[in-house]
């Protein structure tokens, strides 16, 4: 319970520090409230250990204050798992939040937002991370991104995310922008790298038509790791070209040349590496598709000095009249170590059905299949995922319409 209550008191003093809610001026309709209950039982399998049986209990909340100049956002999702029988693979307290604060001139744009989370286990499905709790998943879109790509179980873990944006239209083609991010990644109980990851950028976008856009960036990133003097530094160079194809479909392509190079007693030859992603998103009437592709130098998710690391990521969900929906995702990564060329595949993917009963309530089914494997002859970390994890939900949601909440 005092662990509990520390992390609580961790991520109230991380969201306290987050942009302040400026005074709007400007409205566009009302502020809109809606939240969601959830409960659901799940088994979980694992590969030659006993299966473990468990119950989740969650809440979803997701409010926007309607305001045009002013826009916030806030998205929350979080709640609690219980071990009926069997181990304990990832019982306990999840919570993230994400909340964004912005403000849309004529000429300038400024956007703040802040993504904390904790987790006993390393994120995977939907807005809180958590697979079996009936959250929706697939479609257009991600979740907030996250600093943890090394999949892991039984493991506490804080982590956040603050951004900054600021964008000046220089003509009616032209768009100068400078932001930057901190990340901070915390192991509560010490059995990963603590890890800091500020980055900084700037860019300038060039319209080239109604559909078509140019986008040259800049951007440097530093990472730094509890109880080592080894840091990693990366300067990008990305050149990005946007294109809306029609009202439903969209893609956005970018490549760049990225330099390394790193400090302190295990420091590694300055090298340079290339920088690239991809993105695809459909809209239909009916429901949506992403599919989407990373591929730069990173942080090393707490438990490698540094990494190369691929990503590939894909979300589809559709409605079937009004009543039924379905959702489907997943996701592959690949981390090469800097330092020794360890190599940790990880993949994951699920599917989730809705059913409607009545007007608030709903039923739903779901099922994850995550898995990991590393190339190195020497065993991961204990809490380092490597075999195949399998989870099984079913439950049952609550979520009554969205509150319009009027402004006197």
């Amino acid at each position: 319970m005092k662990t509990i209550l520390k992390l609580v008191a961790i991520l109230l003093t991380v969201c306290a520090v987050a942009p302040a809610q400026v005074v709007p001026q400007a409205s566009a309709g009302p502020a809109i409230l809606q939240y969601a209950l959830r409960y659901s039982q799940s088994g979980v399998f694992q590969s030659g250990n006993q299966t473990s049986w468990q119950t989740n209990a969650s809440a979803e909340v997701d409010f926007a204050n309607g305001f045009k100049r002013f826009p916030f956002n806030l998205n929350y999702g979080g709640g609690y798992t219980w071990s009926l029988d069997g181990p304990s693979y990832a019982t306990g307290l999840f919570q993230r939040l994400m909340i964004s604060q912005g403000y849309l001139g004529r000429r300038w744009n400024i956007l703040a937002s802040d993504s904390v989370y904790y987790l006993p286990e390393s994120p995977t499905m939907g807005f809180s991370g958590i697979p079996g709790t009936g959250e929706p998943i697939g479609g257009t879109g991600s979740n907030p991104p996250s600093g943890q790509p090394i999949l892991t179980t039984n493991t506490s873990i804080v982590n956040n995310i603050t951004t900054g944006e600021v964008g000046l239209t220089l003509n009616n083609k032209t768009t100068l922008s400078a932001g930057g991010s901190s990340q901070i990644l915390r192991f509560p109980d010490g059995n990963g790298l603590n890890t800091n990851a500020p980055t900084a950028n700037v860019g300038l976008t060039r319209r080239l038509d109604a559909r078509n856009s140019l986008t040259g960036q800049y951007s440097y990133s530093r990472f730094s790791y509890g109880g080592s003097n080894f840091t990693l530094e990366a300067n990008t160079a990305l050149a990005d070209y946007h294109r809306v194809w029609t009202r439903h479909l969209s893609t956005d392509a970018s490549v760049g040349p990225q330099w390394i190079k790193s400090a302190g007693s295990a420091a590694l030859p300055s090298s340079t590496h290339i920088s690239a992603s991809a993105a695809f998103n459909y809209l239909f009437r009916s429901g949506s598709t992403s599919l989407s592709y990373n591929h730069q130098t990173s942080s090393g998710a707490g438990f490698l000095l540094g990494t190369t690391a691929d990503s590939v990521n894909a979300g589809y969900s559709r409605e079937f009249g009004k009543d039924l929906s379905l959702g489907i995702s997943g996701s592959y990564t690949r981390n090469t170590g800097l330092m020794n060329n360890q190599v940790i595949n990880g993949k994951f993917g699920g599917v989730q059905a809705t059913r409607r009963m009545g007007r608030y309530l709903s039923l739903f089914a779901n099922y994850t299949a995550i898995d990991q494997s590393s190339s190195s002859s020497s065993p991961l970390q204990a809490n380092v995922l490597n075999q195949l994890e399998q989870v099984i939900a079913f439950g049952i949601g609550y979520t009554p319409r969205a509150t319009h909440l009027n402004r006197h």
